[in-house]
């Protein structure tokens, strides 16, 4: 049974950086399209970031690019969001998501993700 566990979160200052990072289990990540997406209270669930699986594809919004980057190391079944320049409207839990395929592509709708896990809290104050 494949698991995704977030890590990296908390409580920083506008302007500052942090890196989630997410280790993948159960399955193997080189064939898997991962993708990161935030919630915040009372909104509804947002695309943050995807990597193709051999990391030659990426796709931000344009709320996070030129902010955030994406990356993955399949070697350690991890992927990585970096995040520099946070504003305090990037608050929110962070879920990492994954779709397991052969296809070299990305995905920013997550209906189309296979797993997901159980999310970080990331805050910025103002």
């Amino acid at each position: 049974q494949v698991q995704l566990v977030e890590s990296g979160g908390g409580l920083v200052q506008a302007g500052a950086s942090l890196r989630l990072s997410c280790v993948v289990s159960g399955r193997p990540l080189y064939r898997a399209i991962m993708g990161w997406f935030r919630q915040a209270p009372g909104k509804e669930r947002e695309f943050v970031a995807s990597i193709s699986w051999n990391g030659e594809q990426v796709l931000y919004p344009d709320s996070v690019k030129g902010r955030f980057t994406i990356s993955r190391d399949n070697g350690k079944n991890t992927v990585y969001l970096q995040m520099n320049s946070l504003k305090p409207e990037d608050t929110a839990v962070y879920y990492c998501a994954a779709k397991f395929t052969v296809a070299v592509a990305t995905i920013s709708e997550s209906a189309r993700y296979d797993a997901w896990g159980q999310g970080t809290q990331v805050t910025v104050s103002s």
